[in-house]
């Protein structure tokens, strides 16, 4: 990406002007500060110029940022000109595309720009989700969003994908030169393809008002899986999709992931079909009984309690200060959700009539939670598999939660994922995981007796069916702190 950038202070790549995607850059490097951690940029066999990517934050100031990351992106396409034809846009993606394709790359700027198009592709999803765009805006957005995908794969040797995009937009101008001398002598003009990606982001673009942030990501990214899957079967056009088409889709997801997660992906795509069916952009939908019924259950086991003492000795050999440790001791004695624990900060460890806890909310900008019934006070029982209440508040006050790192709940789970199959021997995409210690959790109260209504309230679930069914109200704190003291420790303490 070409940037003609401020020597005196460091950017974000997308603020950075006129923006193109040729330059050769160096090796970027990492760095730190204030707990939050930076990818910096400079370009090659330059000492100015210099660009950084924050990685993980969630203060104004990136917020702001990221704001006008969104609108650099869309300057890039020519989205951000409402007048512009689509001969206009899609001579703009030709040329991005053409470069992304012909760009030469050192071992240094293959990494470089793996992260300048997923930032781009980032903020053209967030641009389409948040802005109002013309039709022809949204059909080049996504264009664009195809063309950054397919560069990802050119860095890794695959140029397939970029050389059709290519082929396809050259296609789409010539069947334009014939097309407006023939349209008179037609009943109606042919409706343009519409690909995964364009009914997708329409949709986002009308429901992500109503959704969380963190919600918006999963969708993203689950939106993105099914686009691939798309593509991989060859399928660009929904309008003219069939039920063998949707099966192929479904074999195809299935090559490298369970049942169970297939059955998920499955209900998004039904939902943003059937959406698409009712305000008439698709004739009809061939979703009905796609699910998979045989062998679709999660196969997620819990923990055994021998494993769950083994892996609390293994947190006690890490140091004091390290937000692995306290992270993962939290999961235990608490079953909490990863995410719940990332966002913790040191005003979420409160002491409530008497009682240390942990406060799960969403008070904070940048925080989310799974749902209304997430919010909840957990109480944190010394002792507990060995835990050390005293030691933990002063960890605390020692900056040890995952927050003040700038750990988001997806880096946390992989790294106490690696954490708990190095302390147990667990095998990586196994059936026992991080979340296994929510089940083990609930488990283990449901074993002691403990009542439905004070396992449901203490892990945050809408029902008590949810609770024992799935993982093993409100009611007093204390009434919590012994049923968490039941479950974990027995009946008899």
């Amino acid at each position: 990406m070409t940037a003609k950038s401020n020597a005196q202070s460091g950017t974000s790549l997308l603020q950075i002007a006129p923006l193109k995607l040729t330059t050769q850059l160096a090796k970027p490097w990492h760095f730190r500060r204030h707990g939050r951690y930076y990818l910096r940029f400079r370009p090659r066999n330059q000492t100015l110029g210099v660009f950084t990517i924050s990685l993980r934050t969630t203060d104004r100031t990136t917020a702001m940022e990221i704001s006008k990351d969104i609108i650099r992106a869309l300057a890039a396409f020519h989205l951000d000109r409402p007048s512009a034809t689509w001969g206009e846009l899609r001579e703009q993606l030709k040329t991005i595309a053409t470069e992304c394709l012909e760009m030469a790359h050192g071992d240094d700027s293959l990494a470089a720009y793996s992260m300048i198009y997923d930032e781009m592709h980032t903020a053209l999803s967030r641009g389409s989700a948040r802005l109002g765009l013309t039709f022809e805006q949204q059909r080049a957005l996504s264009a664009g969003k195809e063309i950054l995908q397919a560069a990802q794969d050119r860095l890794e040797g695959r140029p397939d994908k970029l050389v059709k995009i290519i082929e396809g937009l050259n296609q789409d101008e010539l069947n334009d030169s014939h097309k407006h001398a023939s349209l008179s002598l037609s009943v109606g003009a042919p409706k343009d393809p519409l690909s995964w990606t364009t009914l997708s982001d329409l949709y986002m673009t009308e429901h992500s008002i109503n959704l969380k942030p963190e919600t918006q990501r999963s969708m993203l990214t689950n939106f993105k899986v099914i686009g691939e899957a798309f593509t991989a079967i060859g399928v660009p056009d929904l309008r003219k999709h069939t039920r063998e088409d949707l099966t192929a889709l479904r074999a195809k997801l299935l090559e490298d992931r369970a049942a169970s997660t297939v059955n998920n992906l499955i209900q998004k795509l039904t939902t943003v079909l059937n959406w698409a069916a009712a305000n008439d952009k698709l004739a009809k939908v061939y979703t009905a009984k796609l699910k998979i019924t045989k062998g679709a259950d999660s196969k997620r086991e819990g923990f055994t309690r021998p494993q769950v003492t083994a892996l609390m000795e293994y947190t006690g050999t890490l140091p004091a200060d390290s937000w692995e440790r306290w992270a993962l001791s939290l999961a235990v004695i608490t079953g909490a959700r990863v995410g719940e624990i990332a966002y913790l900060t040191k005003a979420d460890i409160k002491q409530v009539d008497g009682l240390w806890c942990i406060d799960i909310n969403e008070n904070d900008p940048g925080k989310s939670i799974k749902n209304k019934h997430s919010a909840r006070m957990v109480p944190l029982v010394d002792g507990a598999f060995g835990f050390d209440l005293p030691a933990f508040l002063q960890a605390v006050e020692a900056n040890a939660l995952p927050s003040a790192h700038g750990i988001n709940p997806v880096k946390a789970s992989k790294v106490l994922n690696l954490r708990i199959q190095k302390a147990l021997g667990t095998v990586a995409g196994g059936d026992q995981t991080l979340h296994s210690l929510r089940h083990h959790f609930a488990s283990a109260m449901q074993a002691a007796g403990v009542p439905v209504a004070f396992a449901q309230a203490v892990t945050g679930h809408s029902s008590g069916t949810i609770t024992y069914d799935g993982y093993g109200s409100d009611i007093p704190l204390q009434k919590a702190y012994e049923a968490i003291q039941q479950g974990l420790m027995g009946a008899a303490q």
